[in-house]
């Protein structure tokens, strides 16, 4: 299984990868052409809790419905599926003549990664908010309607821009802006509000890419990941924090006195007006990820505003 000491350099992505994994987030990495944001997503699985035997019963079903029976070995596993960007709604959603799972059932109780996302298409897209919700997906036919597991964690990769360099003068199109406008125009807000934590991937530099220096075992972070993990089912009556909700939410998002003050201010809508009530719930809960890997009980400033950052609200932090 690939292993984060091969990753060189990054250490935001790959803190908010292991945020990710702790907590069960949603993950989009956004970078030029080789940073490395395949690189890192395909390392997720190696730093999460192996599965429970009831989640390799599940896995091993969904695959075997997928095949027609034949072969199937039990899962060892968590399921890394990485459809092309041309798979069609049936390969992804599920469906076909005879209703079979598609790659997000086949991701139940793993990863989904999508890289590119922006050249799937935006109906095949779109049809993935409802799964990301509820855990589920209904492949709907005239003889009967199916429901299939798709309980997955959402890894996606996309470049800046269709030319992949818009953050540097030097390689960028001559289309700028209207080419980074037309190629992100393909993502519904919507669809990028499902994801908890959105990430730059910069490319890494001549003298990190050559460092003999290894970066932190796989073995390492799972360790830290796991532990987190143990307390969140523990506290959280059986759940990890991307699903808290309603009462139990606010009851584990209790912050310090600083990050008391941060929370009203994300919470006025005068000043924060672009952020819906989906995306704070989903800040509040990358930020009790990190507190929990961080060992502390209440939520701090520092815990929040990492959160903000990668929502996107680095300006509303440094206010």
């Amino acid at each position: 299984m690939p292993d984060m000491s091969d990753v060189r350099g990054q250490p935001q992505a790959r803190l908010a990868l292991e945020v990710a994994s702790a907590g069960g987030h949603n993950l989009l990495f956004t970078g030029p052409p080789g940073a490395g944001k395949s690189m890192l997503a395909a390392r997720l699985p190696g730093i999460l809790p192996p599965l429970q035997s009831k989640q390799r019963l599940e896995v091993t079903m969904i695959k075997s419905l997928s095949s027609g029976g034949s072969g199937v070995n039990m899962a060892s596993h968590r399921p890394f599926r990485a459809p092309h960007h041309s798979a069609s709604m049936a390969a992804l959603i599920g469906g076909g003549r005879q209703a079979k799972p598609g790659e997000i059932s086949l991701s139940h109780n793993g990863v989904l990664f999508l890289d590119e996302l922006p050249e799937f298409s935006r109906q095949t897209l779109d049809a993935l908010r409802q799964p990301i919700e509820t855990g589920e997906v209904e492949i709907a036919r005239a003889e009967a309607h199916i429901t299939y597991p798709a309980n997955f964690q959402l890894v996606a990769a996309m470049n800046p821009c269709r030319c992949g360099h818009a953050n540097d003068p030097e390689l960028s199109c001559h289309r700028i802006p209207q080419c980074i406008n037309e190629y992100l125009g393909r993502l519904s807000g919507p669809l990028l509000d499902r994801f908890d934590i959105r990430i730059e991937v910069p490319p890494v530099s001549l003298r990190d890419m050559l460092s003999p220096d290894s970066g932190e075992k796989s073995a390492d972070i799972a360790q830290r990941v796991a532990n987190a993990q143990k307390v969140q089912f523990d506290r959280n009556q059986g759940c990890l924090n991307a699903n808290l909700d309603g009462e139990l939410l606010r009851d584990l998002a209790r912050p310090d006195e600083d990050g008391q003050v941060l929370i009203d201010k994300i919470t006025n809508e005068a000043a924060n007006s672009k952020l819906t009530s989906r995306g704070y719930k989903r800040i509040i809960r990358v930020a009790r990820t990190i507190a929990d890997l961080d060992g502390c009980e209440n939520l701090a400033a520092r815990h929040i505003a990492s959160a903000m950052v990668w929502r996107g609200m680095a300006s509303d932090v440094k206010e």
